[in-house]
């Protein structure tokens, strides 16, 4: 496993080393902010996101039932302190107790999307339907005695530009009856979305997803972001500081559900300062780096292959 020393030694690492529980505990919100129901501290996600590709050998990637790679990476999360992962992909078909437990044991949350590429929202063409939902609830069913199972993620940048946001109404629908799902289950997980931080939009979708009532709004919302790139960029250079500005006043919690550019080299994440310091703290309940696995797409800290214990 090839490592990129940037993010254990110079962010992500170093601020969160101490963030990592003996053991889970509930996370329950209140107003705009996450916290732990024990202890009464609030809650900051620090986190990675986590969908290992490289190797793949199926049409349907499920990192949380590779039980060889869990246990390869999960004690990397340790040393890296973090104390959650986002997960986009996983087969509900397939176990998922062996690592979950692992996760759980190491303190890390674990956020999922409900949909998939194959039952998914579409954003040019949007329906939301009772085959659609069938396989939704099928994963809520597959995860939901998992203690670290944190929150739902209920669509991933479906509504992505002007010309997308009819879809965002479908959205909200799959959130509103995802939600009166959970409560047939006894379950209060939050379902939440995540946006794409397209200038043009995004107040109209901030707005939106928390508009309405407990039962038809959004529990939390997230802002997928690559804006702040390299050292030379700062909290008010790279557009964080009106990211900040536009959650300050906003009633449910807000986090970055991706972020982290890969433009300039070294990937150095000094956003990260800024996300858990003075500058953002007090807004958001922190973020999802994007990403762990080295994939085509180049945002990755570590190379590994699904399946390999290296």
């Amino acid at each position: 496993m090839k490592f990129a020393v940037t993010l254990a030694s110079a962010s992500i690492g170093v601020l969160c080393a101490s963030s990592v529980a003996a053991a889970i505990d509930p996370l329950v919100i209140k107003g705009s902010k996450w916290f732990n129901s024990k202890t009464g501290d609030q809650f900051f996600f620090k986190g990675v996101a986590y969908q290992p590709r490289t190797g793949l050998k199926s049409d349907n990637p499920d990192p949380l039932a590779d039980t060889t790679g869990c246990k390869r990476d999960v004690a990397v999360f340790k040393d890296l302190g973090i104390n959650a992962i986002r997960v986009y992909e996983v087969d509900y078909t397939n176990s998922h107790d062996e690592c979950m437990k692992l996760l759980e044991d190491a303190g890390i949350y674990v956020l999922l999307d409900m949909p998939s590429p194959k039952y998914s929202i579409n954003r040019a063409e949007p329906y939301w339907d009772h085959d659609l939902m069938s396989h939704w609830q099928a994963k809520v069913d597959a995860f939901a005695e998992y203690p670290n199972l944190v929150a739902w993620i209920a669509g991933n940048e479906v509504a992505n530009d002007v010309d997308t946001t009819p879809a965002a109404a479908f959205v909200k629908a799959a959130i509103r009856d995802m939600k009166a799902y959970l409560k047939t289950k006894k379950l209060s997980t939050p379902v939440g979305y995540a946006d794409n931080d397209d200038p043009k939009i995004r107040m109209n979708l901030i707005n939106y997803f928390n508009c309405g009532d407990d039962d038809t709004r959004a529990d939390f919302y997230g802002i997928n972001t690559y804006r702040w790139c390299g050292d030379k960029t700062d909290f008010k250079t790279s557009g964080y500081e009106d990211i900040t500005k536009n959650m300050t006043d906003y009633t449910i919690p807000s986090l970055l559900t991706e972020y982290g550019c890969n433009l300039v080299r070294p990937r150095t994440f000094t956003e990260v300062k800024s996300l858990y310091g003075a500058d953002m703290v007090s807004t958001f309940s922190g973020g999802i780096m994007y990403e762990y696995t080295e994939e085509d797409n180049e945002y990755g800290i570590v190379k590994v292959s699904v399946g390999d214990s290296k």
